[in-house]
Parts: structure tokens; C-alpha cells; sequence
């Protein structure tokens, strides 16, 4: 028996075609790889979806937290539009706070995919 998906995960793509996130998993090492991937797969499976593995950080702009090798932390920003995660901003958290210049990348992303409306 097949379980559906609530949500379906998508990349956001820059103007140039490029998808960033996508490029940053890229770059992880499989074992790495394997965590994000199971926890997206989660949060499609179960959406909506809470605390510890979501967190909201703003209007329609949440963070998937991972732990990876080396006890890394990392974080995948998303937004929702319809039955859609898009993926917009990924990257290995070093301080407690979530650094200024990836919120504010996160949120202009968000704003991109969702028209400006925030």
C-alpha cells in the first residue's frame, strides 16, 4: 500500500535557471544526503508538520532542521504555495541564531514564489 504525500517538495530556481538547494545537497556527502532527503520526505508525508523537525521563522517561510555528520545542523528554508513546498535557501547552521543574511534571502525568495504578496 502506497501513502500519499500531503505536500509535494519542488525547487525554487533563480532567473538563471539555477536551483540552489538543490546545488547544496549536491555538494553534501551521502550519508548527509540521506538525512535531509528522509527528513523532506517527512515533512511531505506529514504536513503540517511541528517543532523539533519544523520550525516557522516567519509568514509562510519555515526552516526543516537536520542533524548531519559531525554534529552539524542543517536547515532548508521553505515556503508553501498549494500542495507545494518550495525549497528556497539551504545551508549548515554555525550560531545559535539563524544568521540575518540567509533570513533575509529566505524571506526575498518567499516573496519571489508567493508574488510579492508579503
Amino acid at each position: 500500500m502506497e501513502v500519499e504525500k500531503k505536500i509535494q517538495a519542488d525547487f525554487f530556481k533563480t532567473e538563471q535557471n539555477n536551483e540552489p538547494v538543490r546545488d547544496f545537497l549536491k555538494a553534501l556527502s551521502p550519508e548527509d544526503k540521506k538525512s535531509v532527503g528522509a527528513d523532506i520526505m517527512a515533512v511531505e508525508m506529514s504536513w503540517p508538520i511541528g517543532y523539533p523537525m519544523v520550525r516557522k521563522l516567519d509568514t509562510d517561510l519555515w526552516e526543516v532542521r537536520t542533524g548531519i555528520s559531525d554534529k552539524r545542523i542543517c536547515r532548508i528554508m521553505s515556503t508553501v504555495s498549494g500542495n507545494t513546498m518550495i525549497l528556497l535557501h539551504a545551508f549548515v547552521k554555525k550560531t545559535q541564531k539563524t544568521p540575518k543574511e540567509d533570513m533575509e534571502l529566505g524571506k526575498k525568495r518567499r516573496n519571489l514564489v508567493l508574488g510579492g504578496q508579503k
